[in-house]
This record gives C-alpha cells, structure tokens and sequence, in this order.
C-alpha cells in the first residue's frame, strides 16, 4: 500500500512524540514535502554530506535522521556556504529530512531503553530529569449493541494503558436522549422526533501523542453521525520522561570487565575510563550521547558508575573528586544504536500497516580517528 510522508511521521509522532523533547531542541520535519509518496526510507544519525549523497544514490524520498538538520535559525541560504549546499541538494533531489532528537533519547522505548537493554542491564527505569506523559481522560457514550467494538478499537489504539495493564475501562449504562434535525441520517430515532436510547458511558486514558489515533478508531468504530465525547485533561502523572535510564548488572564486575564489556557490545574500538579500574560495578546511570551534566547526580544517588560519551578534562576530574567512576564510550558510540533502533522500528511498523516501503540502514562512522 502506498505510503505519504505525513503518515510515516505520525507513526513516529505515536512513539517518539516531538512534545517530549527538550524546548532548545529543533524534531519533526526539516525540510521536504509531507504529502509526498514515500517509496524508500534512508535511516541514518547524523544529516551530512555522505548520508545525503548516499540518499541520493539511493534515490530514496525520506531521510530520518536522530540529530536535525536544522538546529539554530536559518538565516541566509548562501550555496557557497556548506550548509545552505545540503538543503540545497536535498530540495534539488526532493528528499525530505525528518529528525529525532531528544525525544527519541527520553521516549519510553526510545534510545537511552535501546541502549540500556543492549548492554543488558537488568531492573532498567527511567532516569535523569523528572518529567512526565501528560494524560486524558477521554469519555464516550455508546449504544448497548456498539459498546464493546468501540472499546476494543480504542484500546488497541493506545488508550487504556496504566502501568503494566492494557485494556483497562470503566462503563456505566444510562440512558441517552437527541432530536435529529432537517439534514440528519440518524443510527437510530427519527428525524424531528426526540429519541431515548440505552447507552454506556464508556471512559479510559489516553496518552497525548495517542490522542489523535484513538479518536480516529473512535470515529471509525462508532456507529453514530454525531459523537458525544468529552476529553479531558488531566493531574495524573504518565509515563515518566527522562533522558537516561538506571539498571543494574547481573553480578558486581570490575569497572575494567565493565568497560570491556561495554566496548564490546557497542562493538567500538576503544572506551575512555576514569575510576579505579578494580573497583565493584552493579548499580548502572547511563545518558545516551553527552551526559556529563548529571555527574553530580549519578553521585549523589549512589551509582557506581555513569556510563555516557563526551567526557571533558574537567568533567572527569569533577568525577574524581565526587568519587563517581565514568565510562566514556563517546558520542557515536552510544547514540550510533538510533539507526538500528529506527530501521527496526520502521521495518516493522510497514509491515504491520502494510506500508510499501524499503528502509535503509546506515550507521556512517565517527567523526573522529584515533592514532
């Protein structure tokens, strides 16, 4: 089946919500054509010069990428400058680009999750800041004969989730009342006459990035021409947002069996350490990409080591004196996993809704050669 543009960016939308990302951040659509058909998908992490050439060989119509295109104010495009020549290729060869950034590192299966289960940490939460899903409360009055359609098709398109437990929602019967007016194709009653109906209020929670979804499966499941629903915001705490994630190791190791073990699973050529190198790890923080901001909290909260990429001079000092072991695996290397994270996901989520699309994987390398 055909596949637009706008579509493959609401199913990233469902996932990775571009609401979670942090306000400095620039995700969504970077440049292109959102109603465009989408034949071929080229996943990469960063938006330059060899992945745009390499969507242009591919001749594919949608590069996504985990860091933007477009981070600070465009404002000039002068083609002599590098820059302006990449958007200026991309709108040449009509490729859009679509990015993302902090809210695929914060999503709850986002990256920093990807990565924590790929060095195979176990009683893995969310970590870092505290923010949290915002919530609704969506309420919908049903016929007696359409009741448990409706619910299955809103439920299986993401409401109804609390904690560990799917499916879940209240209904209470009642009884509903309408006139149908001149221009009116009533389900039931007559035009001009008023009708009284058993019905159900049916209510559950939807997430925000789901809300869309679900009040289309609403609309597609219910058998009236008018709805009533109400949405409603509200207090409760969703799902927590946080850019890292906290897991624990199997058995204690040493913080040297760890960074090899590390530098192994991330299948990289080297990792930085900064600690006693036989001193007991278990208790893991972990920030995909640069994260030596939360050193003091990884200290304060008693990890034994924060595993992150970008590490400075001073920030390895700081962790010295605060008495916290770092593992720095670099930027690439933990954040190169969002490739396969998105291809797997777009992969799947085509043949789910049979997309007609081929997705492209490519990882590129680091910027950065070691002599």
């Amino acid at each position: 089946m055909p596949v637009t543009a706008s579509q493959i960016f609401a199913c990233l939308e469902e996932f990775f919500s571009g609401k979670i990302a942090e306000d400095w951040d620039n995700v969504g659509l970077q440049v292109g054509d959102p109603t465009k058909e989408v034949g071929r998908v080229l996943v990469a992490l960063d938006p330059d010069p060899e992945t745009v050439e390499i969507g242009i060989e591919k001749e594919v119509d949608l590069i996504v990428t985990h860091h933007p295109l477009i981070f600070r104010p465009v404002k000039r495009l002068d083609f002599s400058q590098p820059a302006a020549l990449l958007l200026r290729k991309l709108i040449k060869n009509e490729i859009a680009v679509y990015s993302l950034h902090t809210n695929l590192d914060a999503a709850p299966y986002g990256l920093n999750q990807y990565l924590a289960e790929k060095l195979g940490l176990n009683r893995i939460k969310p970590w870092g800041t505290n923010r949290f899903e915002t919530l609704y409360k969506l309420v919908v009055y049903v016929p007696r004969d359409h009741v448990e359609n409706v619910r299955k098709a809103i439920c299986t398109s993401g409401a109804g989730h609390t904690g560990n437990y799917s499916d879940c929602s209240f209904r209470v019967a009642g009884t509903g009342t309408f006139k149908p007016l001149p221009g009116a194709k009533p389900y039931l009653g007559e035009v001009g006459k008023v009708s009284e109906v058993d019905e159900y209020r049916l209510e559950t929670v939807v997430p925000e990035n789901r809300i869309y979804r679900v009040l289309d499966a609403l609309h597609r499941a219910h058998p009236y021409e008018e709805i009533a629903y109400d949405l409603i915001r509200l207090s409760n705490r969703g799902t927590k947002l946080s850019p890292g994630r906290q897991g624990e190791l199997a058995s204690p190791v040493s913080l040297g069996q760890f960074a090899v073990e590390v530098k192994n699973r991330l299948r990289l050529s080297q990792v930085a350490v900064v600690g006693r190198i036989d001193s007991q790890v278990k208790k893991v923080a972990l920030v995909s990409g640069s994260g030596a901001s939360f050193l003091g909290q990884a200290a304060s909260q008693g990890f034994d080591v924060l595993l992150t990429g970008d590490i400075k001079y001073h920030d390895a000092r700081e962790a010295q004196l605060l008495g916290i072991n770092l593992v720095d695996a670099g930027h690439y290397g933990t954040e190169c996993l969002a490739v396969e994270l998105l291809a797997r996901f777009l992969t799947e989520k085509s043949e789910e809704r049979g997309w007609d699309i081929e997705v492209i994987p490519f990882e590129g390398s680091s910027p950065f050669i070691f002599v």
